[in-house]
């Protein structure tokens, strides 16, 4: 399911063919420091750079008999290179691959999910425009509360994805961290200096201080981040499902031709779209839980956050880049009904405009306490009986002595729930200044 709706490129990106691409790129890049500081003759290092390279068949055929991956990457390449391949991971230990090549494939990962969010974002900003001026019902509790604007659930989505942005650019740049520094992390085999030169040509920082590993706090805040996102997808999909509802139906995701909502009830069309993204991001965050587990390791290292991360870090970058693409399918093409939309605002018959009243009634000196008693029991009389609340209220002496007949239809306008949108989106950033 989830590969139709993902990027090749993200797919591709967690292959083993692109995974032994990036380790074969840290050992090129930690052999061409070892020959600027002298360590490997410069005839060595053009032939390490002429014949490198590894056929993913022969790594696995190598690792059978071996039973460890970067010893059979290392083999396979040492077959391509010959006698020179002594200088390959010369000083290093298997985590000094592993983890600055992982960082290299976050951080490309990270670039992916940066180019979904854009996406959405340009979505949610067109969509938050587009309604901007279409009245709808707030709601609280899922109870009708005061008049709204439909643009204003686009803005405030659009609002919390630029924090979501800011939040993956600060992961990506946490978790693009190399390190060169040998079996404890103490430069026994290897200078600092060459870690400097490695990570300098890898685009890395190099890590202050580390073990045999980079430490998973870096990692846990990677996945944290994704989840993050996820809860604002959920968040989204959980208001698209509750508008599709049928007593509501304000909106729904697009239904297509030939699509059937259910396998006994033809007439069903349902938010599958938005309920998937929500299951998902459970996913997300259940992720969450195991990288920050693999954050305490024994002494300078084990390997039990190894074959965690073997799976939530491919699956949770795969994951967020199918939904945040669904998302943005669901929201660009969002069938929107404006007329149920005005016809859910009269569903209480005026009940909704029972703070205009209340402050109507306090601004002509009335206290508050009074005002209050006086308006709601109107209310809860309407409540009750179905009666239009404006009529009511008219009909009350309380009232009509403080409130001229047109004072009080002013209460019931509903646009005074758009008069201040500009604002609001300039503040956004969904508007200029």
């Amino acid at each position: 399911m989830i590969s139709r709706y993902t990027r090749p490129a993200m797919g591709a990106l967690w292959s083993d063919e692109n995974k032994y691409r990036t380790w074969l790129q840290v050992e090129l890049a930690a052999c061409e420091a070892h020959a600027e500081l002298g360590h490997i003759p410069a005839e060595a290092l053009q032939r390490i750079r002429d014949k490198a390279g590894f056929e993913a068949v022969r790594i696995d055929e190598i690792e059978a008999q071996v039973k460890h991956d970067v010893i059979a990457f290392l083999t396979s390449v040492a077959e391509k290179v010959g006698p020179e391949s002594r200088y390959i991971h010369m000083g290093m230990t298997s985590s000094d691959l592993l983890d600055t090549s992982l960082a290299l494939l976050l951080r490309e990962a990270g670039t992916l999910l940066l180019k979904d969010l854009d996406q959405l974002q340009s979505i949610l900003k067109a969509q938050a425009l587009r309604y901007q001026d279409t009245p709808c019902i707030g709601r609280s509790h899922g109870v009708h509360a005061e008049p709204t604007c439909f643009g204003l659930k686009f803005a405030l989505w659009f609002d919390e994805m630029q924090r979501n942005r800011l939040r993956l650019l600060r992961a990506v740049d946490a978790v693009s961290v190399g390190m060169i520094s040998g079996a404890v992390g103490n430069y026994t085999q290897v200078d600092p200096i060459l870690e400097q030169k490695t990570c300098a040509r890898l685009g890395l920082r190099p890590a202050s201080i580390s073990t045999q590993v980079i430490q998973r706090d870096v990692h846990a805040e990677f996945i944290a981040t994704l989840a993050l996102i996820g809860c604002t997808l959920e968040k989204i999909s959980v208001e698209v499902r509750h508008l599709q509802r049928t007593e509501v139906l304000e909106a729904e995701e697009p239904f297509t031709k030939n699509q059937k909502g259910s396998s006994a009830m033809p007439h069903k069309r349902n938010p599958i779209g938005s309920e998937n993204i929500s299951g998902l991001a459970r996913v997300l965050r259940s992720n969450v839980q195991a990288a920050m587990e693999n954050v305490a390791l024994w002494h300078e290292r084990d390997i039990s956050h190894s074959s965690v991360e073997r799976i939530i870090l491919p699956d949770s970058c795969i994951l967020l880049d199918y939904m945040l693409q669904r998302m943005s399918g669901i929201l660009e093409n969002l069938v929107v009904y404006p007329e149920r939309m005005l016809h859910n605002l009269q569903l209480t018959r005026g009940l909704i405009f029972s703070q205009p009243v209340l402050l109507a009634l306090t601004g002509k000196g009335m206290s508050r306490e009074e005002a209050y008693q006086i308006v709601q029991e109107h209310a809860m009389r309407c409540w009750q009986s179905g009666e239009d609340f404006q009529q009511t209220l008219a009909q009350d002496p309380r009232i009509s002595e403080q409130l001229s007949a047109d004072e009080l239809a002013k209460c019931f306008d509903a646009s005074t729930g758009l008069q201040h949108v500009q604002t609001i989106y300039r503040r956004v950033g969904l508007i200029d200044e």
